[in-house]
């Protein structure tokens, strides 16, 4: 029969007279579909077709070769069992009728009923048959659908990309249900695990470092019945896992099913990108951080120039000042210094103290980086002991000095007064920082710079002079702001907190640098890094002479909006044989020049207001292309872009003689005596 017929009728084999159509009639009064066989052969063919029941009659099989029949009844499927009513002539059963053993042996599933019979007896009988026949048909369904559900799970668990396994708990050494054995894995199990052959091994032989986590986890998914889902690394393998647990149903199994995956890239990936976000936090507060300090910086360059504005426009005015003082006490020396020697020595304190106010102004020009700086190729151990009997006087007897100057050092591209100066400023800084006495020492060497080794120095051959003490040194905090301009430790009137600043602006002017290295308790080290002078090193000092040029008088228009200096110039002028006509503004004197007044010579001043020299000097060019014209600056130091001749304020009438000469003398020497 095959596997998909459900059939319920009743198959008849009853080959003696009538008795086959009898019984039919009955089956069918009862609403039992039946069909009648002739021969033994034929009912094996119906079996073939389908039957509730088979009807039979015991002549018909009591000679018959019943192996046939035998036969198909051994090969029903394990859900059948074919019912018989067997139809016999005399007892019922083996009691009465010896010989229904024999078809109790073939048929099996049989019922005896005896011949005469009643109607009803045999009805009640067949549906006896057909509801067993039914339960029949019932537990094949189960059956099919128990093989289809294996079937799918056997290729879900053969195919399934997932690492699958069936553990199942056992008692160990370690306690009840302390270990457990593999039951079940599929392929995918050693793929994902990276353990092979793990069906019948035990989890304390396989990891036994790390089983009591994994049996501690799926003993609590077995006791509790709770599902869970976690992600574990296998240590053993060094992968991790992600893994889903639950209990094998009924509980007395003792079984886990866990399916699993290998998600080690994935995991790496997201370490690798949580340690790429760390990386990129710290990255942007590293740039946070340096664009913090470089608004600071910025902050503290546009401090510093807002301050040499300042600087610059307090020494123009000062120079202004200074102007018509010096040219009087000039003028008042030459006039009483034959005879009168009382009042020529004070006029001469009076110019000492002019000049000294002088390199002052000189000094926060330098500061302001607005002073034209005198440089030339210097000797530096020439300078050195030059200004050492200054330096000493300067720190007091408490203070040893040490001078130290290498062998065969290069002369440096320096401003001579300016680097004196500079060493003296830092003498006294490490003086103050000395009150108890120490060690100052200056020294200077040949050294070579290697690129980024000196902030804001290029690479190449300096002369470094260090200026070092044994002093109480600095915080970081004050080291930070030492160059800062009028920072200072020191008590109020006792430090303007100007020096370093002068000296860092000095450094920058020259082309080198200047650096401090400080700690609490040893010392101060100052260097500073000056560039190497292409050529041999000129003799140290300025020329003191003051021998008046003389030349053709000339006339000469004088332009100055400051009354005083204007005043003090033209008298300087006028003494030397000149001709003065004064103006109050460029204005003023371009209006004079307009009128064709005989001119000779402009001099004008560079600062102001209305036209500036520069200004009044294009003009005066478009009128007359052959005044000469001298610029007079107190504010640039003699370094105006202007392409015009320039005296620096303040001036001696020397000064002013020498300028002249040199502007109509274009391209001759000074004579000796006034070089």
């Amino acid at each position: 029969m095959k596997q998909t017929t459900v059939s319920e009728r009743a198959l008849v084999l009853a080959p003696r007279g009538r008795d086959a159509m009898v019984a039919a009639a009955m089956l069918a009064e009862g609403g039992i579909e039946a069909v009648v066989c002739d021969s033994l052969a034929s009912l094996i063919d119906g079996l073939n077709a389908g039957a509730g029941f088979v009807l039979v009659t015991e002549e018909a099989v009591a000679t018959a070769d019943l192996r046939p029949l035998s036969d198909w009844l051994a090969g029903q499927q394990e859900w059948s069992d074919l019912p018989f009513v067997l139809l016999t002539s005399r007892g019922g059963g083996l009691e009465r009728n010896p010989a229904a053993a024999r078809h109790l042996e073939v048929l099996g599933n049989v019922t005896f009923l005896e011949r005469p019979f009643h109607p009803t007896t045999l009805i009640s009988l067949v549906r006896s048959a057909l509801r067993g026949r039914r339960r029949q048909y019932e537990a094949r369904a189960r059956l099919i659908e128990l093989r289809e559900s294996e079937t799918r799970y056997a290729t879900l668990f053969q195919t399934m990309d997932e690492g699958f396994c069936i553990i199942r708990f056992v008692d160990g050494p370690h306690g009840p249900l302390s270990d457990y054995v593999h039951v079940q894995a599929n392929p995918a199990y050693e793929r994902h695990a990276g353990i092979p052959n793990v069906v019948g091994q035990y989890v304390r032989q396989m990891v036994p470092d790390e089983a009591d986590g994994w049996v501690d986890l799926y003993r609590g998914v077995l006791t509790s019945g709770e599902p869970i889902r976690f992600e574990r690394e296998l240590i053993a393998t060094g992968r991790h896992l992600e893994l889903s647990a639950f209990r094998v149903e009924p509980r007395e199994r003792s079984e886990v099913a866990v399916v699993f995956q290998d998600v080690t890239e994935r995991k790496r990936a997201e370490i690798a990108l949580r340690e790429l976000n760390e990386t990129l936090e710290r990255r942007i507060e590293a740039a946070v951080a340096e664009r913090q300090a470089a608004a600071e910086q910025l902050h503290e360059a546009q401090k510093l120039e807002t301050i040499g504005q300042l600087t610059g426009g307090v020494a123009h005015d000062v120079n202004n000042l200074l102007t018509p003082i010096t040219g009087a006490l000039d003028l008042l020396h030459r006039r009483s210094a034959d005879h009168d020697p009382r009042m020529a020595r004070l006029i001469d304190g009076a110019l000492q103290s002019a000049e000294r106010a002088r390199v002052l102004v000189s000094r926060l020009l330098g500061f302001a980086r607005r002073q034209a700086l005198e440089t030339r190729a210097t000797d530096i151990c020439s300078l050195l002991t030059g200004v050492q009997d200054l330096v000493t006087s300067s720190i007091g007897p408490s203070i040893s000095l040490r001078v130290e100057c290498s062998q065969d050092l290069p002369p440096a591209l320096i401003d001579p007064n300016q680097l004196e100066l500079a060493i003296l400023n830092l003498s006294v800084n490490a003086r103050d920082a000395m009150l108890e006495g120490g060690i100052l020492t200056i020294a200077a060497s040949h050294v070579r710079v290697d690129a980024l080794e000196v902030s804001g120095l290029a690479a190449g051959d300096y002369v470094r002079i260090v200026v070092s003490d044994t002093g109480t040194g600095m915080s970081a905090e004050t080291l930070a702001r030492a160059i800062e301009p009028f920072y200072s430790t020191k008590e109020v009137g006792k430090g303007t907190g100007l020096g370093l600043s002068m000296v860092h602006g000095l450094a920058g002017q020259l082309g080198g640098a200047f650096t401090l290295t400080s700690a609490p308790g040893q010392g101060t080290q100052a260097s500073l890094y000056l560039p190497l002078a292409p050529g041999v090193a000129a003799a140290n000092g300025l020329s003191s002479d003051s021998t008046l040029m003389e030349m053709e008088p000339l006339n000469i228009l004088l332009a100055d909006d400051e009354q005083l200096v204007r005043i003090g110039t033209a008298e300087m002028l006028r003494e030397l044989g000149h001709v003065v006509h004064e103006a109050a503004s460029g204005a003023q004197a371009l209006n004079r020049l307009i009128a064709g007044e005989p001119i000779d010579l402009l001099i004008t001043d560079y600062m102001m207001p209305g036209m500036n020299g520069a200004a009044l000097a294009g003009r005066v060019g478009e009128i007359n292309p052959d005044l000469p014209v001298l610029v007079i600056t107190g504010y640039a130091g003699g370094d105006l872009d202007i392409g015009l001749p320039q005296l620096t304020k303040p001036f001696r009438q020397a000064d002013l003689a020498r300028s002249l000469y040199r502007l109509f003398h274009t391209g001759e020497t000074l004579p000796t005596d006034c070089a």
